[in-house]
């Protein structure tokens, strides 16, 4: 017991531990393996009726127009099995819970969250497999932390760990998955938790490697061939795509505000009706983003084509997620992105001699439409660079992303898809600066261990226990009522004095749990600025420490837990 508690002790400071390290590498590979049976779930059903995985240009135009209302009957009925209390999933709702709640992930909407994102996939609709990755990743290291009952701190770290490990697993980008999580989800870089974020990253990408091989399912695209002749067209293109993620992103909110007041019911089924009449027409654009770039790649000089291609896939992206199907957003705007490219070398070989390759171009399209859709220009360009395994992407990409976030947000003031989610849901995501800084640290961490406990309190007992007691331990006396209910008083002299005599003040300390963060202590103290808290185990009768508020005080003046 002592090992454990020296354990938790050592997770609840804001420091780089080997025991942290050893949590991220067991929870990336329980995240990348609950990753794959998500995927192999998606893939084994679709065995059935497609002929290729995401290929629905093998289905009938009836069969393409029924799937995704089959898929919308199916989903509806996992919703109602919880009371559509629990419906809320993917990024947005994981970052409304790592910032609120710790990165604690309910378990029904983890269950919501795979089997409806699996259906959705599953029946075509235009949603990603990395949104369900994040929630499951999270799901499951946060579960291992609260099993080991770890400090809520850890806890934390431990989610951003098997959301970087799922974004690996699904796409076998380690790198982008770590400035994923550092650039979007947190939003912050600490030593302390970039490495085990790292960790979880590459043991995640590995165990994906070892079941479906070494390459990604974008290792179709060819060398790069753009050379310093067309940057200044790679500039145009970034400028057009900052427009197109602002125009994106505008409807797509539009589209959440709007049918918000509706029944998931009702909402669910217009997406599906929608889904199926623009599959019936354009079957290419159903599914994530494999199919779309594909097909892109072997008609791009059919401009017509590939404009209502992409065309179909706006819509169906944006009334899919817009209108509560479960599923991510990244890869339909990889695929959205990878066409918008794509069109752009069509129209730039009107103007341009030379060979000019639809493959550079669908790159660019995706760096550029995900970095201004996301605001998030790093992990954009080492997506890219990952799944392009191409070295030289990097400043023809830099060039596109640049133009398209500065044009985007300079003039538009766009901003990241999954903050505007937020604020459109009334999902709380932020905490004021003390509160995020008191959230890195675990009570039981900092927690004052030295305590002379009484259990008499009279006025001699506590002026002796004051007066002959060790300098540095806390006066402490325990009371039980007749009715079994204990409550511990905080004793301390105070700076008053009466005829040159000091007086003594006193306080009721308030529980709290030892997974907590001071944050928690801060805001159960902030009103009356005294006094302190006393931290539990399992029991709240019994008292491992405490923490007063003159310390709470004392660190954020100095800035350091000693």
């Amino acid at each position: 017991m002592k090992t454990i508690t020296q354990l938790k002790k050592r997770l609840a400071l804001p420091q780089t531990s080997w025991q942290l390290c050893l949590l991220a590498a067991i929870g990336g590979f329980a995240s990348a393996m609950l990753v794959v049976l998500f995927i192999f779930t998606i893939e084994g059903v679709q065995s059935f009726f497609l002929s290729e995985k995401d290929d629905y240009s093998s289905l009938t135009p009836l069969s393409r127009f029924q799937l995704p209302i089959i898929g919308a009957i199916v989903i509806l009925f996992f919703a109602w099995l919880t009371g559509y209390k629990y419906i809320r999933s993917g990024i947005p709702f994981v970052l409304h819970r790592l910032k609120i709640a710790n990165g604690v992930m309910p378990f029904r909407n983890t269950v919501n969250q795979f089997m409806g994102s699996a259906v959705a996939l599953i029946a075509g609709f235009s949603v990603g497999r990395e949104g369900p990755a994040v929630h499951l990743g999270a799901a499951c290291t946060s579960y291992i932390g609260n099993k080991l009952n770890l400090p809520y701190n850890a806890i934390r770290s431990l989610s951003a760990c098997g959301i970087a490990a799922g974004i690996a697993a699904c796409f076998n980008t380690p790198i982008a998955a770590v400035l994923f999580v550092m650039e979007v989800i947190l939003r912050e870089y600490k030593v302390h938790i970039f490495i085990p974020v790292m960790i979880a990253a590459i043991v995640g990408s590995m165990t994906t490697s070892t079941i479906f091989g070494p390459t990604h399912e974008f290792g179709h695209f060819t060398a790069i061939t753009i050379n310093t002749d067309h940057y200044l067209a790679l500039a145009l293109l970034g400028i057009v795509l900052g427009f197109f993620a602002f125009i994106f992103n505008r409807y797509l909110i539009l589209v959440i505000k709007h049918s918000a007041p509706f029944h998931i019911v009702s909402r669910i089924l217009t997406a599906a009706i929608i889904t199926g009449a623009l599959g019936y027409a354009a079957p290419y654009a159903m599914g994530t983003d494999l199919s779309a770039i594909n097909f892109s790649l072997q008609n791009n000089f059919q401009l017509q084509l590939l404009l209502g291609l992409l065309v179909a896939k706006v819509l169906m992206t944006i009334f899919a997620l817009g209108l509560g199907i479960p599923g991510g957003i990244i890869g339909p705007i990889l695929g959205i992105g990878a066409i918008a490219g794509i069109c752009g070398s069509v129209i730039t070989s009107y103007f341009m001699t030379g060979d000019i390759s639809a493959s550079d171009f669908a790159l660019m399209g995706m760096a550029g439409f995900m970095a201004a859709t996301l605001n998030a220009p790093l992990a954009a360009l080492l997506c890219v660079v990952e799944l392009s395994d191409q070295i030289e992407i990097i400043v023809p990409a830099m060039i596109v992303i640049t133009s398209a976030c500065v044009f985007s947000g300079q003039f538009f003031g766009n901003r990241s898809i999954f903050i505007m989610q937020l604020e459109v849901q009334g999902l709380p995501y932020r905490r004021p600066p003390i509160e995020k800084s008191l959230q890195r640290i675990g009570v039981i961490g900092v927690m004052d261990e030295n305590i002379t406990l009484l259990h008499k309190a009279t006025d001699e007992t506590i002026t002796t226990a004051l007066i002959n007691q060790n300098p540095q331990d806390n006066v402490i006396c325990k009371i039980t009522s007749t009715d079994n209910q204990t409550e511990f008083i905080f004793y301390q002299q105070s700076q008053a004095k009466i005829d040159d005599v000091p007086t003594i003040e006193k306080h009721t300390l308030i529980p709290l749990s030892s997974q907590s963060t001071l944050a928690e202590a801060y805001l159960l103290l902030v009103k009356t600025r005294a006094g302190g808290v006393y931290i539990y185990q399992d029991n709240p009768d019994e008292i491992m420490g405490i923490i007063s508020f003159d310390y709470i005080r004392s660190y954020l003046l100095k800035g350091n837990t000693y």
